[in-house]
């Protein structure tokens, strides 16, 4: 599904470009689950974000579903992020403005897979049922967080990458919202890439590799 190979990124600063990733290869096949662990700093979410075409390489190659995906236009990594790779970040990013039902359905809509009745199996999944008419702000954080994950896998998504989607949250709450992702992505068929500090998340993950260096160590 999402081949890396020989991936390379340097930000630009006062002292030059200081090297991120360096020639970091991995794949990731359909239905794998994969914890991505590392220093705060070592690179994780930057390769999350490459995987799902929000940056540019220095170097290497982004294989995902047959398509380079580095030398895809915006517009069109933006189509496959719609359609074929679903988001979830620490920040839930839910629309203030909307509902619950309304911020669950936006990733389907942009998708053209809207589908009322998935929306409401998901919301009840979600233990959010009796909650569809309220705003975020009017939500616990964890009930945000799963707000974000079924907005995210409401479209379908093949591909679901997650950057650290329990750090808001106490640990109790955390473990509840991994548990239920780690359900929900199990059904759809999608594989899931997770970037956490947290080895003890890491070890609910069939794979599990380590950024040091801007290289990755198999755990």
């Amino acid at each position: 599904m999402l081949d890396i190979t020989s991936l390379e990124k340097c930000f630009d600063t006062a002292d030059g470009p200081v090297p991120v990733l360096r020639g970091v290869s991995l794949s990731v096949k359909e239905g794998d689950t994969l914890a991505l662990t590392g220093e705060s700093g070592s690179g994780k979410s930057t390769l999350l974000h490459l995987m799902a075409g929000l940056d540019d390489a220095q170097g290497g190659k982004i294989t995902f579903e047959g398509q380079d995906l580095l030398s895809l236009s915006d517009a069109d990594r933006a189509k496959v992020r719609r359609s074929r790779i679903g988001l979830v970040f620490q920040q839930f990013n839910l629309v203030p403005s909307l509902t619950v039902a309304q911020n669950l359905a936006l990733q389907a809509r942009l998708a053209g897979r809207h589908d009322p009745e998935r929306v409401a199996r998901l919301t009840d999944r979600l233990g959010l049922a009796g909650l569809e008419h309220r705003y975020p702000e009017q939500l616990s954080g964890g009930q945000q967080q799963r707000v974000a994950i079924g907005r995210t896998l409401v479209a379908g998504p093949r591909l679901v990458l997650a950057d650290e989607p329990t750090g808001n949250l106490d640990e109790a709450t955390g473990d509840a919202v991994m548990a239920l992702m780690h359900e929900l992505v199990t059904e759809t068929g999608a594989a899931l890439v997770m970037a956490t500090h947290s080895r003890r998340l890491a070890e609910g993950f069939a794979r599990r590799v380590h950024l040091r260096h801007g290289l990755l160590e198999t755990r």
